[in-house]
């Protein structure tokens, strides 16, 4: 594995979150990406599915910060510390990012709290995860 890959990688991530290029994506995500979200027990599978909820998870936190970074000793899998609002809501968050030796993300996962952020989260995602599915 090579340790510049997944920094290039997560430095492009941070990039893509300060300007809301979501575009970035394509070249971020590997075709077989996993995703994991707090409000659903079976995980979303492929780059089109993860692109579509990562592109609107964007747009539904408001002042999305991060706040701290924790690596694994061979940097392959990263957690990002972050808080936002949902809502008028009050979320903290982690995720869980692992990376492949390409340096592209195979596995996202995401846990929030309090129960009142994520409920909050998951009704506006709810809404646009039904528009996805109808087309």
């Amino acid at each position: 594995m090579s340790y510049s890959n997944t920094e290039a990688a997560l430095q492009k991530w941070h990039d893509m979150i300060e300007s809301r290029d979501m575009s970035i994506l394509n070249d971020l995500l590997a075709d077989d990406v996993v995703f994991r979200s707090p409000v659903a027990f079976k995980a979303y599978e492929g780059k089109p599915v993860v692109t579509f909820i990562l592109s609107n998870v964007i747009q539904v936190f408001e002042n999305f910060t991060y706040h701290r970074q924790f690596s694994t000793e061979d940097q392959q899998s990263i957690v990002l510390e972050f808080s936002a609002n949902v809502s008028e809501k009050q979320l903290k968050g982690i995720d869980m990012i692992r990376f492949n030796e390409e340096g592209k993300i195979v596995d996202f996962e995401v846990m929030i709290r309090p129960l009142s952020g994520l409920n909050a989260l998951a009704a506006q995602m709810g809404e646009r995860i039904k528009l996805f599915n109808a087309g």
